[in-house]
């Protein structure tokens, strides 16, 4: 039987700050929305303006990095799957589609502004890759401007 294909990349800006919430076994899941904006030409040839608005999960580390660094109407670039869920409540069953995230780039600079120059992507992932060569994180800092001397490099 052929494999199926669930990926998800969606660019946009979060509807409302995140929801941190524990599950009763002590593991975090963070809830966002994100609003997407796109234009299309309607039958007259006039371009119109749609806003779709897409719920997003984030489980564990993922999920707590998010809801310390990300805040309504900030951007990010998120990766990961459809999932559907159903449940029943008041007696009628429901049912949501949703997108489990395995990636959340944060696009907007620090400060919160709309990015312009300065922007500053940070990217966290659902598992992060351990380093073969180091026990230690390595920091890399912004060197701004300056043009590099391809004779500083030792290799």
């Amino acid at each position: 039987m052929a494999r199926s294909l669930n990926q998800v990349i969606l660019m946009g800006n979060l509807t409302r700050d995140p929801e941190l919430r524990q599950i009763p076994s002590g593991q975090s899941v963070c809830s966002f929305s994100l609003a997407l904006n796109r234009a299309y030409k309607d039958q007259s040839g006039e371009w119109q303006e749609a806003t779709d608005y897409i719920d997003v999960v984030a489980w564990a580390g993922l999920g707590e990095r998010v809801s310390q660094y990300l805040s309504k109407g900030r951007r990010c670039l998120v990766q990961g799957r459809l999932q559907s869920r159903s449940w029943e409540q008041d007696g009628q069953k429901r049912s949501k589609v949703e997108v489990l995230a395995n990636d959340v780039t944060f696009l907007d600079s620090r400060g919160g502004g709309d990015g312009g120059d300065t922007m500053d992507q940070t990217q966290v992932s659902e598992s992060p890759k351990p380093s073969k060569n180091s026990k230690k994180d390595v920091v890399i800092e912004d060197v701004g401007d300056e043009p590099i001397n391809l004779d500083d490099i030792p290799f």
